[in-house]
């Protein structure tokens, strides 16, 4: 006997992991509940603590730091930043967004939404508010969320994360920031260039540890170039008051006093509270992730996992390739892994860094060969009227010439190096690019540029030698 299910399919969160399968599949006519804890925690922590607001802060960082770098040819600012306008726009641009990523929204779309906490009672069976839900499959998408600092006198202070320091009315006079990651660089460069005062912790040697130490160098001169001071072996000791840290730098301790602190150290999943037992859902080793194969399955093969919770990569963009696999197994008899080979991402600091690919390491580990170049920008012409002579480019290179991965630290580098991850992605090999003509002087001529290194190693003695035979 056929077991019936209320729905079809069950998304448990509304960020970029929920909605992009719930949104398909109610478009291929299909039942779909779509839970989240109130209507304001849908889109995810993209929308309301993450990419949107910080790109808004950002874009209005970048502003004020132009406005200060005219000074040189006569112009002259004064004044000092309203930072309750600031975040009244970013607060706007949240609410445009959010026009179209609500329950009622949803529910226009052909979606059931139920807005309050979901919790497993069996393995197809979930509840919300009293009311059982049941499906065939259920997609978990809960996402993460800022891991909170364990330190003697934390609860004198009032630490700020991603999802409360775009609430503040105040300026930060000395902001201080813990870690040293993509949040800590985007933030802590923010709010230097709207006039903190920014001390950035960082507990080892490594600025931005996942990317390649050649391009995170150049973005931490950048920083420090900015105002921002950066610690390196920091350890954090005590907070003695609301306002004053006492840190242990290289084995001596020494007092930081601030107005803010920003706390920028990892992230935790959203798996508690969830009754994952009576799912048959079980943990891995240590206790803070769920066991997943690579199909994104859990213990449980008809619970999956989407974005953040699958503890992997924690992108938006990620979870929309979770999505592209849960979404292809559902209907194609050869099932798809998910893959991280092909991924990119980008740290939206000034410059950008931009990642896509394998990096060296990874080659290395896997015994791949490759040609590894290198670009400095200095004697590019764009980037020297744009004063952006301090960009890099480094590409990894098969022995076919096909692209196997690279970083970028330019301006716009994510913008930038688009082509270089579709020629990943595709396939393409560097003569594709090569052969393109770029209009001068665009940036995105340094691409060429870097591709006709590759050519140019090719020149050798006997490769001169049959040119100049069939010349």
């Amino acid at each position: 006997m056929k077991t019936k299910f209320t729905h079809d399919i069950i998304c448990i969160g509304a960020g970029s992991g929920g909605l992009n399968i719930a949104g398909f599949m109610v478009k291929a006519g299909f039942k779909v509940l779509l839970i989240d804890k109130t209507d304001q925690n849908i889109g995810g922590d993209c929308l309301n603590f993450g990419c949107v607001p910080s790109k808004a802060l950002i874009h209005i960082a970048r502003q004020a730091k132009a406005a200060q770098s005219t000074t040189k040819f006569g112009l002259k600012t004064t004044g000092q930043i309203d930072i309750k306008k600031v975040m009244q726009y970013v607060k706007d641009k949240k609410d445009i967004i959010r026009v179209h990523e609500n329950a009622a929204y949803f529910k226009k779309k052909g979606m059931d939404v139920a807005l309050g906490k979901a919790t497993f009672v069996s393995k197809n069976q979930v509840r919300v508010n009293n009311t059982f839900y049941s499906a065939k499959k259920i997609i978990l998408a809960t996402g993460s969320r800022p891991r909170q600092l364990k330190v003697k006198g934390v609860e004198k202070v009032k630490v700020l994360t991603n999802e409360t320091i775009f609430g503040i009315e105040k300026l930060p006079k000395h902001l201080v920031v813990v870690g040293s990651g993509p949040i800590g660089a985007e933030l802590g460069q923010a709010f230097a260039n709207l006039g903190s005062k920014v001390t950035l912790l960082q507990r080892g040697s490594t600025f931005l540890k996942k990317e390649d130490p050649e391009i995170s160098k150049i973005l931490q001169k950048k920083l420090q170039e900015d105002g921002v001071q950066i610690l390196e072996n920091t350890k954090l000791i005590e907070f003695t008051s609301k306002n004053e840290l006492i840190v242990e730098q290289n084995k001596v301790k020494k007092k930081i006093t601030f107005d803010a602190i920003l706390s920028s150290i990892g992230r935790d999943l959203n798996i508690e509270n969830l009754g994952l037992e009576k799912a048959g859902i079980k943990l891995d080793e240590s206790g803070k992730k769920l066991q997943v194969n690579d199909y994104l399955q859990t213990t449980n093969k008809n619970v999956l996992v989407c974005g953040d919770i699958a503890g992997s990569y924690q992108f938006t963009h990620a979870a929309e390739l979770h999505a592209a696999v849960i979404i292809t197994n559902f209907f194609s008899p050869f099932k798809k892994k998910v893959s991280y080979d092909k991924l990119s991402w980008v740290t939206f600091t000034t410059p950008e860094i931009a990642t896509f690919g394998l990096n060296e390491s990874q080659l290395k580990k896997r015994k791949i060969k490759y040609t590894k170049l290198e670009l400095d920008f200095t004697d590019d012409d764009r980037a020297i009227v744009d004063e952006t002579t301090s960009g890099k480019s480094i590409l990894y290179v098969s022995k076919s010439d096909k692209l196997l991965g690279g970083s970028m630290v330019a301006k716009n580098a994510g913008e930038l190096f688009q082509e270089l991850v579709l020629a990943n992605s595709a396939g393409l090999d560097l003569n594709d690019i090569f052969s393109k003509v770029y209009p001068y002087p665009t940036a995105s001529r340094v691409n060429k540029s870097i591709i006709a290194k590759a050519f140019a190693n090719k020149l050798n003695a006997k490769t001169k030698k049959i040119l100049k035979w069939l010349y």
